[in-house]
């Protein structure tokens, strides 16, 4: 595993913002993680900027839809040549299967419970109020079916490590500063070092990076909390 652990959040609307910021960040990331909002205002050609920058990306589009349907979308998918990219757990088993196309080197990492939901949510969707057994049993189908890794909260990692061992990677939203945690839409959240702590490998922060005065400086920061875990 590299000894760099932050994923940053690039989701924006001003593509040169972001391109400025890829720039200053590139040499203390582990990856860039690009989403929706990036992808569906810049699209391909916007991707390959940052990718002429630092390859070193996360496509976080979390595919969901039938086997053959996601078989065909990772055969485009891969190659724009990702690190890591996602599909949805509860595609079920034969999605999963098929998402694993024979060459490729992009990890795919399945989606397990958004950090977005509690136990009330999950409670009313799920049919299972108790969101750290459900991502657990989520995290063994995802290794079952073969995939490289999971996305999960702070608040499941200890479960889901024990559940899958050492050799399946484990990245984790959900990531705030100085115990910050209550400002905004994440639910099941905790700090850079407690994460790592818990087994993490990687860790996705956006906000706190991307509009901090210095965003350089921040991330240098947290990197410093994480030298001596």
């Amino acid at each position: 595993m590299s000894s760099k652990k932050v994923i940053v959040a690039l989701d924006s609307n001003n593509l040169n913002e972001t391109i400025n910021l890829v720039k200053k960040l590139k040499n203390d990331v582990y990856a860039f993680k690009l989403g929706y909002e990036f992808f569906f205002n810049f699209g391909l050609l916007g991707y390959k900027r940052v990718f002429s920058i630092c390859p070193k990306i996360f496509l976080d589009l979390k595919l969901h839809d039938i086997p053959n349907t996601v078989k065909n979308g990772m055969k485009g998918l891969i190659k724009i040549k990702p690190l890591l990219t996602t599909i949805h757990i509860s595609g079920g088993d034969n999605m999963m299967l098929a998402s694993k196309i024979l060459g490729s080197k992009t990890n795919i990492l399945g989606v397990s419970i958004l950090t977005s939901l509690d136990s009330k949510q999950t409670k009313k969707f799920y049919n299972e109020k108790d969101v750290s057994k459900l991502v657990t049993k989520y995290s063994k189908a995802a290794k079952k079916n073969l995939l490289d890794g999971i996305v999960c909260s702070p608040k499941e990692i200890r479960y889901v490590r024990k559940a899958v061992g050492k050799n399946f990677i484990i990245v984790t939203p959900g990531i705030r500063i100085d115990n910050k945690i209550n400002s905004d839409d994440q639910k099941r959240v905790s700090t850079p070092k407690n994460a790592i702590n818990m087994g993490a490998n990687y860790i996705v922060i956006g906000r706190p990076i991307t509009k901090a005065k210095n965003p350089l400086k921040m991330l240098q920061n947290i990197n410093k909390t994480l030298l001596n875990k």
